[in-house]
């Protein structure tokens, strides 16, 4: 008896979307010089992932490389740009997450972490657990061999001086306010307020969705401030059928557990990827009053990467590795 052979299975599309943080980034502060390495940077992320796609790698090695060259860049809010805080000290978070298992895993408050997303994919592949935090997270980095990086490593001039701007404006306007009422992450200067929040989503030639995110947090941030970015279902999610990385207002982000609720939309009314972010970024979170923006992927290749504020450092890469970026609604 003859038996006919099954037909092959389509190629699943595969392919990269990041982001470089978001909030009010304006045309009128954003000298070209600085906007041509912001997108010559985003570019050189989107083909770091790309390349390790294309010779068949894992969706999470391309979310780690991609990540790893903006955590090495001075002109994103992680890594090597991370801010400081009130204290003048940088503070990094980051997760990582494999949607076909849900294995995922976070660090908080590390400050001697060159790359905090490979701690954060330690952690997931080496313990038991999810997340650490501080010097427990530094302790284990250390018995895994990790490199240790001198804190000098993180200053740039530029974090340094917007950190005096907002600790001199702070005195200027806010001299015996409660530490509730203050309001980090605002440069006084530029009027610019950033969530630079880096991250990744991709899928590759498998079908297999992986999701990371990077952070230094919030200029003039205190008291052991944690935001969204590493914790899992707020800034960073990824399922078998849907990833999502976020950069925003981090309070909001976890009360409205943002990357899990565009995921459970997807997953449970059936909604298609982009109207599920759509309804969560500029429905849900603006009437909470909650700024920032989402990249996500689903298992088909689908991509979308909406914002609520004037801007989202973001880009995206298929297989045919021609790099696309943007910063404003363009």
């Amino acid at each position: 008896m003859m038996h006919e052979e099954a037909a092959p299975r389509p190629k699943p599309k595969w392919g990269l979307v990041i982001h470089g943080g978001a909030g009010v980034i304006s045309r009128e502060n954003l000298s070209p010089e600085r906007e041509a390495a912001v997108r010559a940077a985003l570019a050189q992320s989107l083909q770091a992932g790309h390349a390790v796609l294309a010779r068949g790698g894992s969706s999470l090695d391309a979310v780690s490389a991609a990540i790893h060259v903006m955590e090495d860049s001075p002109y994103f809010n992680a890594g090597k740009g991370a801010v400081f805080n009130h204290d003048g000290v940088n503070e990094l978070d980051a997760a990582i997450m494999d949607g076909r298992t849900r294995a995922a895993g976070a660090v908080a408050g590390v400050r001697h972490i060159r790359n905090p997303i490979d701690l954060a994919r330690m952690v997931m592949e080496k313990s038991p657990h999810v997340m650490m935090v501080g010097d427990g997270a530094e302790a284990f980095a250390r018995s895994q061999g990790m490199e240790w990086v001198d804190p000098k490593y993180f200053y740039t001039e530029e974090r340094w001086q917007s950190l005096q701007r907002a600790l001199e404006k702070e005195r200027e306007t806010q001299p015996s306010a409660p530490a509730s009422s203050l309001t980090p992450g605002l440069d006084p200067v530029t009027g610019d307020h950033k969530f630079g929040t880096v991250g990744a989503v991709a899928l590759d030639a498998s079908g297999n969705l992986a999701a990371g995110t990077s952070t230094g947090g919030m200029t003039n941030k205190r008291f052991g401030r944690v935001g969204d970015s590493p914790v899992i279902g707020a800034g960073t999610y990824a399922d078998p059928r849907c990833a999502v990385s976020a950069t925003g207002h981090g309070e909001f982000f976890i009360r409205y557990t943002v990357a899990r609720d565009i995921c459970a939309r997807v997953e449970y009314q059936g909604l298609p990827l982009a109207e599920a972010a759509h309804v969560v970024v500029n429905d849900v979170l603006v009437k909470a009053g909650g700024e920032g923006g989402v990249i996500a992927m689903d298992h088909q290749g689908n991509v979308t990467m909406p914002f609520n504020s004037s801007g989202m450092y973001r880009g995206v890469i298929g297989e045919d590795g021609v790099p696309h970026v943007a910063i404003f609604q363009e």
